[in-house]
This record gives structure tokens, C-alpha cells and sequence, in this order.
């Protein structure tokens, strides 16, 4: 399945300093789907210090094989939190649930990939988000009108990365701008 054609599918959103929703305050979002019925995304920097993946493959009856490492399970946004959605990389796929995103990067919200990465039979890469972000038709551009979202376009390295704490940072130089320089605050001429 590929993704619907949009400006803002395979991008990142990086929230402005002034992001009133703790949610998102300092969060990269990498966008799956952005069409005129909305948007979904998982956020990329937050993990969640308290679920380890080898927990969560326990609760759902998945044996681990042995060497297979962890991955970092994500909060990925408030909405549907009880489900999986795994960001990978493109050399991996199953034959229903994978939506191809861009650059090389795709998503699979099924069972099928968790018990793959078990088996260390996985994508090269991935992270495991609980739950994403989502807006409805309209709303996310009005956000970005308002300020609240700079948009660039994704880096593996930020999107995949483990320093987490950094990825902010990183999305903002990335865009060439000074994340200690950054105002929320519209002005006008």
C-alpha cells in the first residue's frame, strides 16, 4: 500500500518552543499520511522509560530469539495508545498492513512485524511507537499557520536515531535555524 500524495507525508514536524500541549511540546513528528481528510504521525523522541519490548512481546505470547537486541518502545501520540505502529525501514514488508511512506522509510501496525523482529527475521531498522498523532481535515495546517509546527523534510539519522534528546535540536539545525534563537511569536512589519 503507498501513501497518499501530499506535501507533508514523509516529512517531519518539529514543535515551535511555544507548543502549549505537553504532549508535543519539544516533539519531532514523522508524518505517514497527510491528505485533505487529515493527518497521522508518530512521534520519533519520546520513549517510554517504563515498557521495554521484551515486556510487551512477553504480554502478547511472542518468544524473543536469542541475540535478537531490543528496539525502544515510543510514546508516539494520544491517540490509540494501546496500539503498536512500528516506523522501518523500506527493506521490509508484509503483504498486507505496510503503507510505504517516503525515502525509504515505511510503517506496519500488525502482529506480523513484531513477531519478525522477535525472530530477528525484521526490518534493518525500526522503533516501536504506542499509539500516534493525528488531526483531523484542516487541522494541522491551521496549527502550522498559527506557529505551532515548522516543517522539514526527514532524516533517517533523526528519525532512527537513539539520542532522542537531541533529535529537537538535530530537526532544527537540519533547517539551518538556532533551536536557542527560535520564537514562537509571529511578528509583523
Amino acid at each position: 500500500m503507498r501513501a497518499q500524495e501530499s506535501t507533508l507525508a514523509g516529512k517531519l514536524l518539529i514543535a515551535m518552543p511555544e507548543m502549549d500541549d505537553p504532549r508535543f511540546a519539544h516533539s519531532v513528528i514523522y508524518m505517514c499520511a497527510h491528505s485533505d481528510d487529515g493527518g497521522m504521525g508518530i512521534i520519533v523522541n519520546k520513549p517510554q522509560p517504563d515498557i521495554q519490548f521484551s515486556d510487551l512481546l512477553d504480554q502478547m505470547d511472542i518468544k524473543k530469539a536469542a541475540g535478537v537486541r531490543d528496539i525502544r518502545v515510543h510514546f508516539g501520540g494520544p491517540v490509540d495508545q494501546s496500539r503498536g505502529f512500528v516506523l522501518h525501514s523500506g527493506d521490509y514488508a508484509t503483504d498486507s498492513g505496510t503503507l510505504e511512506v517516503s525515502g525509504g522509510i515505511a510503517m506496519t501496525a500488525t502482529m506480523t512485524v513484531l513477531e519478525d523482529i522477535a525472530k530477528g527475521q525484521g526490518p534493518d531498522t525500526s522503533m516501536l511507537a504506542l499509539g500516534y498523532a493525528g488531526w483531523g481535515p484542516g487541522q494541522l495546517e491551521a496549527e502550522i499557520a498559527h506557529n505551532g509546527w515548522l516543517t522539514c523534510d526527514a532524516r533517517n539519522d533523526i528519525v532512527f536515531g537513539r539520542a532522542n534528546e537531541h533529535k529537537w535540536t538535530a530537526a532544527l539545525k537540519h533547517m539551518g535555524i538556532d533551536p536557542l534563537l527560535l520564537s514562537g511569536a509571529a511578528g509583523r512589519a
